[in-house]
């Protein structure tokens, strides 16, 4: 997903691991039962604690613990811990105010449309913390240079200028101590594509070979971590052979997958916290859903094979790759059945249209159901390890 700096193009935008103590995973389901107030507190954006949480992979014990957390939850609740929601506009619509507090919704994710300036961002995410009690996962786009939601926020250098691991670590390191402190604690980044001739990731993917591409997303990662920042590796499996951006056509990719996946398994060693889907089709993997929508490669390649154990969370359902071939709310529903943990929605009326469906399809199978635990308890256990 890429958000231009351009207001016209913003248009466009229809464009971990657990590792919390059990007191934080009961607290996360406790919480939504305890109190009705709505005010300013509950963001914690101190420095200190949290980066081992973020890179622990979940034990069998912390995974059981996180499905004990789940089961405290409604369906309703379970149902909207799948998903990420949008609005328009520099401040909370009410909306986005019950549907926190409900549960009813993991987060939400901000533009440079919602912002303005370090104070207006700061006010901004503490009202969204408010009703979701600390608890919201609070997503942009920050990939450095052009690509930056929060523009007093750096990486001022995009992705290929950001030069060797040592100085790509720093960079994130202080990119991270600035999100968090503007109450921002997810990044859609880094881009982990390995760019080939006529690239449409070109200027956003690091520089260098696959390896050296996976060493540069590796430290982008544990800087971010340094930062108790989760990161995102994306767009799995690859999107760096593509000439056209999902956002606006869809893009089929030939050939195989191999090098692409160079970078993503070196994120998986770092233990990323969060990879993202692309919307890409790859004929070598499955010759009839998109990468978000399936099963070979969100369960087959990137949970099996790689061994990825973190949250899956798609590109932007609004994409044109998407709409192209359904609408949001079956797109959605395919998503989470190959395995995608969140469904991140960039058009702020989506969630009216996906949450029922998701809802009503987890009412009626019990197979599907099963599905949706598994990933609320991998997002409860994701927002543990992000308190404190």
């Amino acid at each position: 997903m890429y958000v231009s700096s351009d207001p016209a193009a913003r248009r466009r935008l229809t464009a971990l691991a657990a590792a919390g103590a059990v007191a934080l995973l009961i607290g996360l389901v406790v919480g939504a039962g305890a109190g009705n107030g709505d005010g300013d507190g509950g963001a914690t954006n101190g420095d200190g604690g949290a980066g081992a949480d973020l890179a622990a992979a979940p034990s069998k014990e912390r995974r059981e613990q996180a499905l004990r957390a789940v089961d405290r939850l409604s369906l309703r609740q379970q149902v909207g811990q799948l998903t990420i929601s949008s609005f328009d506009g520099g401040s909370r619509p009410d909306y986005i105010r019950r549907r926190l507090r409900a549960r009813e919704t993991a987060g939400v994710i901000l533009f440079g449309r919602n912002g303005s300036g370090a104070a207006h961002w700061r006010r901004l995410t503490r009202s969204l913390q408010g009703p979701a009690r600390g608890r919201a996962l609070v997503m942009v786009d920050q990939e450095g240079g052009d690509i930056r939601t929060v523009d007093h926020v750096g990486p001022p250098a995009s992705q290929p200028l950001q030069g060797g691991p040592a100085n790509v670590r720093r960079a994130a390191r202080s990119a991270g101590r600035g999100l968090r402190a503007a109450g921002v604690n997810v990044n859609l980044a880094p881009v982990a594509d390995v760019p080939g001739p006529g690239s449409v990731m070109a200027s956003r993917a690091f520089a260098g070979d696959p390896a050296g591409i996976g060493r540069r997303v590796q430290a982008s990662v544990r800087g971010l971590r340094d930062a108790r920042v989760a990161a995102t590796a994306k767009h799995f499996p690859g999107l760096g052979d593509s000439s056209v951006n999902t956002d606006d056509a869809p893009a089929t990719i030939t050939g195989g997958v191999r090098e692409d996946l160079v970078p993503f398994r070196a994120a998986v060693e770092a233990r990323v916290p969060l990879v993202m889907l692309s919307h890409a089709l790859h004929p070598s993997l499955d010759g009839q859903a998109i990468a978000s929508q399936s099963r070979a490669i969100v369960t087959g390649l990137l949970r099996r094979q790689l061994g990825f154990e973190g949250v899956v969370v798609t590109d932007s359902m609004e994409a044109q790759a998407v709409i192209g071939r359904s609408d949001v709310a079956t797109a959605a529903e395919r998503s989470v059945s190959a395995g995608a943990d969140l469904v991140l929605m960039t058009g702020s009326a989506s969630w009216n249209l996906v949450f029922p469906r998701l809802l009503a399809r987890a009412r009626s199978s019990p197979a599907f159901r099963a599905r949706v635990r598994d990933s609320a308890a991998r997002v409860l256990a994701l927002k543990s390890s992000l308190l404190g």
